[in-house]
């Protein structure tokens, strides 16, 4: 952990503009709420400005349009997040050292190779024809299937599964719990039992790949279920067997993907979607949080609702939806006036 830094010091470090005192000891970093009288903050958006007047914190880090009257020093800077980022690494507890090479009670296979300057862990498991690259760590607990490659560079944090054959690039990061390669959900049903399909296909994760804690890959039925370089999945995702996510596209928590649904290349899938199988998101497109894809979306497009649609579209029915109480009470004030009156008490007389 670092020694205290003035936010002078601390403006210098990432190119910002101090404003106020320049000489005040930062000791340590915090959100807005919990942050203390020495320690620093950050706020770039207008919806925590109230959070910002409030916060105990010695200084802020803001971006150049924020408010002056904060009653805080601060350092004003383009991108705050990406600036407090750096900040918060001076003041991080240091990290665990890498493990350094294989532990008595790890289980390695005759067959497999084994690159330089590996860590491997306690009770791990790499077997028959796997192969795995220079300076990969293999966390405790972790099991490398049967012919499995593994890249160099690699950090598979505790308790990893990766099936056989599967293939894993350069610098990928697997997080706990992270099952690659476990079969795909195929039945058949014959003679009213569902009879399982084999699932004969892989999974393949290109380099510079994150996958998140307990987030499962399954293998493709026939070919390859395909992770692109530079993609980066939350925890707690469900890739079904032969999707393809294309480079550098993002995957947040609790979505979950259908067999065959591809992506292009720099696609965002906010939290808690999930898509139909075979449909296809275009380069650039954006799914917005708890939506269902039901069709293929079309490159650059922001989609939303459940079934989603084009973002402009479904907010417009949105606001028609919220406006349907004051609609029924009109409705029903034009079907009162519109009844007919009651007729006056004339009754018929009898003929004699």
């Amino acid at each position: 952990m670092s020694s205290p830094r003035s936010v002078g010091e601390l403006a210098e470090l990432v190119g910002g503009v101090c404003h106020g005192d320049p000489d005040i000891l930062i000791h340590g970093v915090a959100d807005l709420h919990g942050a203390g009288p020495e320690e620093i903050s950050f706020f770039a958006h207008p919806r925590y400005e109230s959070a910002a007047r409030q916060t105990k914190a010695a200084a802020l880090v803001v971006t150049p349009q924020a408010p002056k009257d904060l009653g805080k020093n601060q350092i004003r800077v383009a991108n705050p997040s990406g600036a407090f980022t750096k900040i918060a690494a001076l003041f991080a507890p240091p990290a665990s050292p890498p493990l350094k090479g294989i532990h008595p009670t790890a289980v390695i296979s005759a067959g497999a190779r084994l690159g330089q300057n590996l860590g491997v862990g306690p009770y791990a498991v790499i077997e028959e024809g796997a192969e795995v690259g220079d300076g990969t760590q293999i966390g405790a607990g972790s099991y490398i299937g049967r012919d499995v490659n593994i890249g160099s560079g690699c950090v598979l944090h505790p308790r990893v599964y990766v099936g056989e054959r599967c293939r894993i690039g350069d610098r990928v990061v697997l997080h706990a719990g992270a099952v690659v390669g476990a079969d795909g959900f195929g039945y058949e049903m014959k003679e009213g039992k569902h009879v399982k399909i084999p699932q004969l296909g892989i999974v393949q994760i290109d380099n510079d790949a994150e996958i998140g804690a307990n987030t499962t890959i399954d293998r493709g039925r026939f070919a390859r279920t395909h992770i692109g370089e530079g993609a980066k999945i939350d925890n707690l995702v469900m890739i079904a067997h032969n999707c393809v996510v294309g480079p550098h596209s993002v995957i947040v928590a609790q979505s979950g993907l259908s067999g065959s649904t591809t992506t292009g290349h720099h696609v965002v899938i906010a939290g808690h979607v999930g898509t139909v199988g075979h449909v296809h998101l275009g380069d650039g497109v954006i799914i917005t949080a708890k939506s269902g894809v039901t069709k293929d979306v079309p490159n650059g497009q922001t989609w939303r609702g459940a079934p989603a649609r084009p973002i402009k579209e479904q907010m417009a029915m949105e606001a028609h939806i919220q406006q349907l109480p004051q609609l029924a009470k009109r409705l029903k004030a034009l079907e009162e006036k519109r009844k007919p009156a009651p007729l006056s008490g004339s009754k018929k007389t009898k003929k004699k």
